[in-house]
């Protein structure tokens, strides 16, 4: 059964090639610049191993992000709809970068042109990297299954809450220097010399969710995250697991989930250089499908989303 719509998915899922190579899907590629100010393309590893970026890194290299353009997106978004098939593109936390809004200025630019019945959709999936990449593979199976794009965009935007993830850091430098965590949080991890453990929050930020004395306590937190946490039901018995040039690690992770569940498939990345960038190397992460994290908000963020919601 031919899909009834396409895709469009970002680089920052950090999905292997052969994840999504397939007719009807395209990639929005972000970018980064390197400590020399040249502007390098996010192919997901193409062009360049993990361990090259990461090596750099270790040897002291900041590289640095930068935003998909109005132009880059209206150059991604015209054969969409010059084709007038419809289709969805899954966009990159709004929470962490500003790509979903270039996206959405860029489509509202096509639309005062073309008109406002244009069909392309654009849905903030509030993740990034592995469960970024977990739900766009699963929307993935629900194209082929049959979903409209409308259908998909609706899928999405519920199926979100329901993607689980926790993943460790060395330290928290890189994501304070980028903006993505407060100064204080980074500089109380360090005096502790303690290993962060994060999460995104139902707004699509990154949370702090605990610590760990060590990268070995920390992998074991996170397989018993996924032991309390996960869909029990063996169609959803999938655990995505990321890691940041460290696949021994990886490994160690993998074989933690599979004493904990007998059932569990697992489905390896490596982080990509643009979610590299904040990260670092050896970030390791695991995401998985459980039950509605908008249930387990604290008693203050469910007031403070009555209070927006008003």
């Amino acid at each position: 059964m031919k899909p009834a719509c396409n895709l469009i998915i970002d680089s920052c899922s950090d999905l292997p090639k052969d994840a999504y190579d397939r007719e009807g899907v395209s990639v929005a590629h972000l970018s980064y610049t390197d400590d020399q100010g040249a502007s390098h393309v996010d192919d997901m590893y193409e062009t360049l191993s993990a361990h090259d970026f990461y090596g750099s890194m270790r040897d002291g290299a900041m590289p640095k992000t930068s935003q998909v353009s109005l132009k880059e997106f209206d150059d991604l978004f015209r054969p969409v709809v010059d084709s007038g098939i419809p289709t969805v593109y899954l966009a990159f936390s709004s929470g962490l970068s500003g790509t979903y809004d270039a996206a959405i200025l860029a489509l509202d630019a096509i639309k005062q042109e073309c008109g406002h019945d244009v069909p392309l959709y654009i849905v903030d999936t509030l993740l990034g990297s592995t469960p970024e990449g977990l739900i766009v593979s699963e929307a993935l199976r629900q194209r082929d299954r049959g979903l409209s794009a409308l259908e998909l965009v609706h899928w999405v935007e519920e199926a979100r809450f329901y993607v689980h993830t926790m993943f460790m850091v060395d330290d928290l430098e890189a994501l304070r220097r980028g903006g993505r965590i407060p100064s204080s949080v980074a500089f109380a991890g360090a005096k502790l010399d303690v290993k962060p453990l994060l999460s995104f929050d139902v707004d699509g930020k990154l949370s702090l969710v605990g610590v760990a004395r060590g990268r070995k306590k920390g992998m074991k937190r996170m397989a018993e995250f996924y032991e309390s946490t996960h869909d029990s039901n063996k169609i959803s018995c999938y655990a995505a697991v990321g890691n940041a040039d460290c696949p021994k690690d990886a490994d160690r992770l993998s074989s933690y989930l599979r004493d904990i569940d007998g059932n569990v498939l697992v489905m390896r990345s490596s982080i990509g250089p643009v979610i590299g960038c904040h990260v670092g190397p050896n970030m390791i992460s695991i995401s998985f499908w459980g039950n509605d994290r908008r249930k387990s908000l604290s008693v203050a963020d469910r007031i403070a989303n009555k209070v927006k919601k008003s």
